[in-house]
């Protein structure tokens, strides 16, 4: 068993282009001997937001904190509230962005490991 605080995981800032004041902490993933599913957890600060894409793997994800929405591949937003679950289907074109002005957006985000 592994048991981690997510305060000791470290922050990576997304690199992709298109993504925006996003970080990225790995909690779970290959490294750790996981099976199947890798969980990281994502910070999108304010004004943030991840590329506009789409990739061949589900996304399933859990929001934590603050308000954000999921766009869809013609640019309509889905609110996202903490509390909520958001699933992502292969080949679903998608942007996850932080609509709050003043707190991060964060999400938990569990993909297969060989996309972590």
């Amino acid at each position: 068993m592994i048991i981690r605080k997510l305060d000791d995981v470290k922050k990576t800032k997304m690199e992709m282009e298109g993504a925006k004041d996003v970080a990225r902490q790995l909690v779970f993933g290959s490294a750790d001997g996981v099976p199947n599913f890798s969980i990281r957890v994502f910070t999108l600060e304010v004004g943030g937001y991840s590329p506009h894409h789409t990739h061949e793997v589900e996304h399933l994800n859990y929001i934590l904190s603050g308000q954000g929405a999921l766009l869809d591949s013609e640019g309509n937003a889905n609110s996202l509230n903490p509390g909520e679950f958001a699933f992502v289907a292969p080949g679903d074109v998608h942007q996850f962005r932080n609509t709050s002005e003043t707190e991060p957006f964060v999400f938990i985000c569990a993909v297969p490991k060989a996309y972590e």
